[in-house]
């Protein structure tokens, strides 16, 4: 039975074929026992992928192809990486479902169109970023303040090859939740030293950025 409605399919696919310009890939880890959410997420993902010839999915083994996997540094699955032709550094951990599905096809056009919609005054001030950035957002599918987190974050990743960006579903992985003291979402962790409880507008958001370096 299919996750997408009609009426959403229908939307997509005119949504795609107006929004998108260069391919997409979307790099899929899975496996077959002890992920709850992987056989779901797959097929959100083929759903997704099925709406435009622009899109590419491509799943991988956890176990199997553990060499694709380290090579994109994926340590937890469902992994999902959102990348043109190059990685930019766009991950969803766990299920893209809820108001995080917006996140996974705003990333999916941003990648497309290899712009990430920043301002040119947050453009500049990350060109002095010199060592790598790690940002993990904590969430969970019924909170809709977490995707403008989550797609702020993907978006640095898209406009610096210095970013890399997690979206983390708290309740798939609550041993990180509660390594990082998540207990209300969206958390954003930086660099392992700097934390950000709710969404933040882009100026404070940069600005943390900048402050865990």
């Amino acid at each position: 039975m299919p996750l997408l409605s009609d009426k959403d399919r229908s939307f997509l696919k005119d949504h795609f074929a107006k929004s998108l310009v260069k391919p997409v890939r979307l790099l899929y880890f899975t496996q077959t026992i002890a992920c709850q959410f992987c056989k779901e997420t797959e097929q959100i993902l083929r759903e997704v992928a099925e709406l435009s010839d622009k899109i590419k999915l491509e799943v991988y083994n956890f176990i199997t192809d553990k060499q694709v996997a380290d090579q994109y540094g994926i340590d937890k699955i469902p992994a999902t990486v959102v990348m043109g032709e190059t990685d930019y550094g766009i991950r969803f951990y766990g299920i893209p479902s809820g108001y995080e599905f917006t996140s996974l096809i705003e990333d999916i056009v941003d990648v497309s169109r290899g712009k990430s919609g920043l301002s040119p005054k947050t453009l500049e001030a990350i060109k002095a970023i010199k060592d790598p950035v790690h940002i993990q957002v904590f969430v969970t599918p019924t909170c809709p303040y977490c995707p403008s987190a989550v797609r702020m974050g993907h978006s640095l990743a898209l406009a610096s090859d210095k970013i890399r960006a997690d979206m983390i579903e708290s309740i798939e992985f609550p041993h990180l939740a509660n390594k990082y003291s998540v207990y209300g979402v969206p958390k954003t962790i930086i660099n392992e030293t700097t934390q950000i409880e709710g969404a933040l507008p882009e100026p404070l958001f940069v600005a943390k950025v900048l402050e865990a370096l």
